[in-house]
């Protein structure tokens, strides 16, 4: 039976054994588990907000059935708007916007997710860049 190994306690593990007499690896060592840290951070951000785009989509469709349903019995019950022109394009109209405004809800949410985890990844390596800069100067 194959074990599983943890490709970050192994990396840090080979890191550690390589020894260059005067050269500190803890610093580079801690700077990498930011890194992971941080790539971690923004794919479970990313996750979380690709779970609240499908919740909204589904609370799109389901909407929008309702809508649909309720549009059918307006028209199909021959009442008083079933054959009326003027209230069958005001349906179609107002289930367009409706469509129109809910892309553009799902757009800004997928957005904003993106900018979000991307500010994550950006702030670290901003500071993995002011990280290797001080190990380049005390060197």
């Amino acid at each position: 039976m194959a074990t599983e190994t943890n490709p970050i306690a192994e990396m840090t593990r080979m890191m550690q054994e390589f020894k260059i007499p005067g050269f500190d690896m803890a610093p580079i060592i801690e700077s990498r588990r930011k890194d992971m840290a941080a790539l971690v951070e923004a794919s479970e951000a990313a996750q979380l907000a690709m779970q609240a785009l499908v919740r909204r989509q589904t609370e799109i469709v389901t909407e929008a059935m309702a809508g649909i349903q309720e549009s059918a019995k307006a028209l199909g019950a021959g009442g008083a708007h079933a054959s009326d022109p003027g209230r069958q394009a005001a349906l179609l109209n107002d289930a367009y916007q409706k469509s129109l405004a809910d892309m553009k809800e799902l757009a800004e949410m997928a957005r904003k997710s993106q900018v979000d985890a991307m500010a994550i990844i950006t702030k670290r390596g901003t500071e993995s860049l002011a990280e290797t800069r001080k190990l380049m100067q005390a060197g």
